[in-house]
């Protein structure tokens, strides 16, 4: 601290405005001043809305001043600083600007239009091994430990590598392998729309998108580098082998990454497959209709970074984009992952009030898993002109997962489970979009979804809890098991007008279709001590279902533009038609419903707005909760399904706050979003002990569930070298189910109330050690308990000798709760030492993790059917040192 306070000393603060001929202040014009001696670039500034900048610079030191804005001629002058602080207008002149190329290579950050653009060498120091690590250093910009990109508030859709798609649908395979020392600049492009034709008619302030533009030595050669690393000191073996390599040309692109390990590293988790979308757009959004193909998978759990006591992974990636023309792109990428996990977990559940004689349940489970899992997609796009643009989508994903689970519960003794599930599902789109002339946009959009689940679920019970029609009682133990089969066949095609009333305002006419087709199939049996299998064939534990739905509708929406202000509302008619066939009968609705939309846009500054969304929509449930058969899904739930259920009604009400500072690098945002959802489909459940009989219904409207969310952050970055931010989030949530009694049912409210809260600092030198200090309070107020959790945490990164590199990452939690049952305290710390001397393509690394030995991880969490807590416990991996060797080519 006291050599940052003594460099500050030494400066001088030198301000002024610049401006046109005018005098007129210009708003994101770049300034920087080089120092004449040592040749670096000492500091840089952009312009506030009223065209100042602030520089802070060397006394009395020789300097050249140099500024350029878009459509002005670029401006550079040589001047000397005094010992006191100096004021120092510059008047620019309209004009090609020439050297515009030059000046932007150089300064940090500069700003065209919707488009940021960050130079990385500006913010690197030598540690920085992936994508990831720089964006964590750009101001404005955070990184989730879930690799999520977040700029401005608003999660990153898109990564792209000199404009060409990487892995579409997943930001995570990019912070993760992207190499640190190829990139160049890092463009981020707001308000983004990958069609050209709607740009300007749709509401796209949310979206956002990554350009990643790689160094001229990293064009036209393969790159990448190849690591491989053993275990030290362990007795089993450890070993990691990763390679990533790349290419890219104005022609064609190739990317391929591998990683096999056995030491907990995850490249892709099965939470992260089953939220990769390929890249595919929610095109019936703006209907005012949800209709979701809910998963029918067996909850198989999914882990997120490494909360398990062994972890053995294998991924393989591939991606490639092709231009056989100008005007025509063909890409694609295929995706591979084997994981084989231990997860040793301990519990202790609250059970919900009346259940039982005891108040809560005490678990342990040991769980082992096998998974493969598969997506693959191709993609084409025709753009011959600013007029035409076609395209078409293809993408698979297949899995075979498998769980084997022992179960030791204080309420219901010895379990063992099996799970099985080979789902499979191809999603394709095909689009086209055509601009007659300046008034005149056609879209036609269209998504086809085939889906096949076939989940198995085996459980070996000392009691099975229930009563089945046909069940025999006087086995040893009760093995029971159900196979289900669930095929979904889903269209949506929506055509779209839209007439440019005047330059700012157009009509947009929409007429749309979904129509889903699903079959549901199941069925329970018993396996007896003699080996022999006992059908249970009875109506109510079978299911036999055809459903069907289809949603016509035509929307017109209005929007146009007042000063600062973009107004767009709406409103769609709707036509519902939906049968299902079951036991031997069809039962049908049909009826229309009009639901308006709502969106609003307060543009208060070039880089500050106010949003206001409001949307009516109907929910409709799919098949999975219409048959009216048993499902057992669990060793502890059975779950009956409810033909007669209608649609739920939810009114969304929400408010977004933004403001983007690049004067002073200040970033704001605060959103605010409240739900009230009416005749809601909840459960109707007998709770005994830890099992429940349930079955769904219609909550009377009476008893609206509702939902509350808040979000807020501060962050800036000031004197060059340092970044903070401070946030916060908000979650309260009002459910209601009915519970039924011996006496009869009751309605049961349950309210949630989740606290966040994290303050950060950072620093980023150049020569000196870099700390990120972080403090995060998180408070869980559920119905039953109120659950308080610390976590401060401190990385350390230091760059020396021109070869070495240390990364270290210290995190610390106390986990607790009000009732003062529960207080634990657990810490991880990690560390990496690198060697690579300056322009060698041979890098040494001796990494460790979990070097405390710390045995396990805890967590919380809260059942709304129950109003009831738990908190587990997780076993991870022990320590692991690596010693690993890595070839950049």
């Amino acid at each position: 601290m006291a050599l940052s306070i003594s460099a500050v000393a030494q400066n001088i603060r030198f301000e002024g405005v610049v401006k046109d001929s005018t005098g007129v202040g210009l708003e994101m014009a770049n300034v920087m001043a080089v120092n004449n001696d040592t040749k670096a670039m000492d500091s840089y500034a952009i312009t506030n809305d009223k065209g100042k900048y602030v520089l802070n610079l060397k006394a009395n030191a020789s300097y050249t001043l140099k500024a350029s804005y878009i459509g002005f001629q670029s401006y550079e002058k040589t001047l000397r600083t005094s010992a006191q602080n100096m004021t120092f207008d510059i008047e620019m002149s309209q004009g090609v600007q020439l050297k515009d190329v030059e000046v932007v290579y150089e300064m940090p950050v500069t700003i065209s239009g919707d488009t940021i653009v960050y130079n990385s060498d500006s913010f690197t120091n030598g540690t920085e091994r992936k994508l990831e690590d720089v964006l964590k250093k750009l101001p404005g910009v955070e990184v989730n430990k879930d690799g999520e990109i977040q700029v401005e508030g608003k999660t990153v859709q898109k990564v792209m590598v000199e404009g060409k798609d990487f892995f579409d649908g997943d930001t995570k395979i990019a912070t993760k392998n992207i190499p640190a020392d190829a990139l160049d600049k890092i463009q981020v492009l707001r308000n983004y729309n990958e069609v050209s034709n709607l740009k300007g008619l749709e509401n796209n302030e949310e979206s956002i998108a990554l350009n990643i533009k790689l160094k001229e030595g990293k064009k036209n050669f393969w790159f990448g580098d190849i690591t491989a690393g053993i275990g030290v000191g362990h007795e089993e073996d450890r070993h990691i082998v990763n390679p990533k390599l790349f290419y890219y040309s104005p022609k064609y692109s190739i990317n391929v990454i591998g990683n096999i390990n056995n030491i907990g590293e995850l490249p892709l988790t099965m939470s992260d497959y089953f939220k990769f979308t390929g890249g595919f757009r929610n095109m019936m959004k703006k209907g005012g209709s949800s209709f979701n193909v809910t998963s029918n998978d067996l909850g198989i759990l999914g882990l997120r970074n490494n909360q398990a006591a062994n972890i053995d992974t294998k991924f393989g990636a591939a991606n490639f984009s092709y231009n056989p023309s100008k005007a025509w792109t063909i890409s694609g990428f295929g995706i591979y992952l084997g994981n084989k996990t231990n997860i040793i977990t301990n519990s202790v559940n609250d059970l919900p009030v009346g259940s039982s004689a005891n108040s809560q349940e005490t678990r342990s489970q040991i769980t082992e898993q096998k998974s493969d899992l598969g997506m693959f997609k191709l993609s084409s796009s025709y753009v011959p002109s600013d007029k035409v643009h076609f395209d078409y989508d293809a993408f698979l994903k297949y899995s075979k997962q498998d769980e084997n689970q022992s179960v030791v519960s204080s309420e219901a003794g010895t379990i063992f489970t099996n799970k099985e599930q080979k789902p499979f599902s191809i999603n394709q789109n095909l689009n086209y979009y055509y601009t007659l002339n300046d008034k005149n946009v056609f879209a036609f959009e269209t998504q086809h979804l085939y889906q096949e689940e076939d989940p198995f679920y085996n459980a070996n019970l000392e009691m099975l809890p229930f009563t089945l029609v046909g069940y025999d009682n006087t086995q040893t133990r009760d093995d029971i098991t159900q196979k289900r089969f669930v095929k979904t066949n889903k269209l949506d095609a929506k055509f779209d007008y839209y007439y440019m009333v005047t330059p700012k305002s157009n009509i947009n006419v929409t007429l749309g279709n979904t129509y889903s087709y699903q079959n549901f199939d199941s069925g329970i049996f018993q396996i007896l001590d003699n080996g022999t299998q006992n059908d249970l064939d009875d109506a109510e534990n079978t299911n036999n279902v055809d459903y069907s739905f289809n949603d016509v509708f035509l929307g017109l929406h209005y929007k146009f533009i007042l000063g600062e202000f973009t107004f767009n509302p709406g409103v769609t008619a709707h036509y519902y038609s939906m049968k299902d066939s079951q036991l031997g009968d069809e039962f049908t609705r049909n009826f229309n419903r009009f639901l308006p939309d709502f969106y609003a846009l307060w543009q208060i500054k070039k880089s500050e707005t106010l949003t206001y969304n409001f949307s009516l929509t109907n929910n409709f449930t799919d098949i999975v909760k219409l048959a009216e058969g048993y499902v057992f899904s669990n060793y502890n739930s059975l779950f009956q399904g409810n033909r007669y259920l209608e649609n739920s009604l939810s009114q969304v009400h929400s408010l977004r706050y933004f403001k983007y500072n690049m004067f002073n690098f200040e970033n704001i945002f605060a959103n605010i979003t409240y739900t009230r959802q009416v005749d809601a489909v909840k459960n109707r459940a007998f709770l005994s002990s830890i099992n429940q009989v349930s079955t769904a219904v219609n909550m009377d409207s009476n008893f609206a569930d509702e939902t509350f969310i808040a979000s807020g952050n501060y962050g800036r970055s000031f004197l060059k070298y340092y970044k903070a931010s401070g946030g916060l989030s908000l979650n309260w949530s009002k459910f209601n189910n009915i519970r039924v009694y011996t006496t009869g049912d009751q309605i049961q409210a349950t309210e949630s109330f989740a606290q966040n809260y994290y303050v950060r600092f950072s620093t980023n030198y150049k020569e000196l050690p870099n700390l990120s200090l972080e403090y995060a309070y998180t408070i869980n107020d559920n119905s039953s308990d109120i659950f308080y959790t610390d976590n401060p945490s401190i990385e350390l990164e230091y760059y020396f000798w021109d070869a070495f590199s240390f990364v270290s990452e210290y995190s610390y939690y106390h986990n607790r709760n009000k009732g003062k049952t529960i207080d634990s305290e657990y810490d991880f710390l990690s560390a990496s030492l690198m060697y690579q001397k300056k322009d060698s393509k041979w890098e040494w690394k001796l990494s460790g993790t979990n070097l405390l030995e710390t045995k396990g991880l805890n967590s919380n969490s809260f059942n709304q059917l129950g109003g009831t807590s738990s908190f587990s416990s997780y076993v991870v991996q022990p320590r692991y040192i690596i010693l690993s060797l890595k070839y950049s080519l």
